[in-house]
């Protein structure tokens, strides 16, 4: 079943991207480490070479995609509305649909790496889901060779439960689950110290 991985990302614009940085950062400084994050997870998810790469955006309207120059071969998906769950069910169901198996990402991550994305793949080939938790209770990244919509309904997004909601649902899907070490992501200002030391040298978020 091939694999498709999708990149969930918001336009990086200041004062709507990654705003709980912004007492850290300042409103411009969070949306140029958006900015620096969505680039990146770009670049993991095509160097991986683990399958095609679908950019879904929001807003599906926004200016910024209209002039964003994603890799080549970066296919583009709108979101929707409605909240997190809803936006990644509409377009997992959608691609699952296709006969490919999905894996779910953010930009959010930079530790999720080539060598982290091809493990996922690799552990895909033996179950039906493969969940990669955040430190902070969330996870991120989900990889699904099947859909069920109470993935992804109901579920207190943003907060420490997430990833164990998730969990308690797959077992009562009765799906086999394979799960990957925690990873940090980069929501508040004490993540910041998570990210790349290249990318901070010289208070380039500032």
């Amino acid at each position: 079943m091939p694999l498709r991985i999708l990149v969930f990302a918001k336009a990086p614009r200041a004062g709507f991207a990654k705003t709980r940085l912004v007492p850290a950062l300042g409103a411009q400084g969070a949306a140029h480490l958006a900015r620096r994050l969505l680039d990146d997870a770009l670049a993991r998810a095509h160097a991986a070479a683990i399958g095609p790469v679908t950019l879904c955006v929001s807003p599906d309207d926004d200016p910024f995609w209209k002039s964003y120059d994603a890799p080549p071969g970066t296919a583009r998906a709108g979101q929707g509305g409605g909240d997190l769950g809803a936006r990644m069910a509409r377009v997992a169901e959608r691609t699952l649909a296709r006969g490919e198996s999905v894996l779910l990402i953010g930009t959010d991550c930079p530790a999720l790496d080539v060598s982290i994305l091809r493990r996922i793949a690799h552990e895909m080939a033996h179950a039906d889901a493969v969940l990669v938790p955040a430190h902070d209770g969330g996870y991120v990244a989900l990889g699904l060779k099947r859909f069920d919509a109470s993935l992804f309904s109901g579920i207190a997004w943003g907060t420490s439960g997430v990833a164990d909601a998730t969990r308690a649902r797959l077992a009562r899907l009765g799906w086999t689950l394979r799960e990957l070490p925690a990873l940090p992501d980069i929501d508040e200002p004490e993540d910041l110290c998570a990210l790349p030391a290249a990318w901070t040298a010289g208070g380039t978020f500032k």
